[in-house]
């Protein structure tokens, strides 16, 4: 069974606060209709549905159709997709790794120029272009150092690397130090 913790950042990061609720609610329940979420969760059926969905989107949902014999309406089942849900994560953490890693080439690829009132940060051509002069309010263009922002790229990318190391994919458990 996946943690709570995990569930809670996989659902934050990727859906959004709103759809903890119903998330958490299906933890540990099979084949329940979106008409019981919605009367148990006191919420809309189509606020429930758009919420459903988005975390079908990433496959943190999974379900199944039925038809109602007696209407002819087709009634969704919605059940939480748990073992996806440490693939998922994993996923998450390398992509933001990747993006931490694109940014942290840029940054040391190139020289930025800030102007002082934090208008506009600019690479050397874009600067260049602008005449080294703010267009919001006429500044002059400074060569930024950006030491500090190199340091925390690698100590972001470095924590986010040593986190994907200690998570076993298949069970969503963190690795035993030995």
């Amino acid at each position: 069974m996946v943690s709570t913790d995990l569930l809670k950042k996989v659902v934050n990061e990727l859906v959004g606060p709103e759809a903890l609720d119903i998330v958490l609610y299906l933890k540990g329940k099979e084949k329940i209709s979106e008409f019981k979420i919605a009367k148990d969760l006191k919420m809309e059926i189509h606020q429930v549905r758009n919420i459903l969905y988005r975390c079908l989107r990433y496959n943190i949902l999974r379900f199944r159709r039925k038809k109602d014999k007696a209407k002819g309406w087709y009634i969704s089942y919605w059940g939480l997709n748990e073992r996806e849900i440490p693939f998922i994560y994993k996923k998450l953490l390398e992509e933001k790794v990747q993006k931490l890693r694109e940014r942290l080439e840029r940054e040391e690829g190139t020289h930025f120029y800030l102007c002082r009132n934090a208008c506009i940060r600019a690479d050397f051509e874009t600067a260049a272009d602008l005449n080294f002069t703010c267009p919001e309010c006429g500044e002059i263009l400074e060569l930024q150092d950006n030491r500090r922002t190199i340091e925390f790229l690698k100590s972001q990318i470095k924590k986010l690397e040593e986190e994907l190391e200690s998570i076993e994919p298949v069970t969503g458990r963190r690795k035993r130090k030995k």
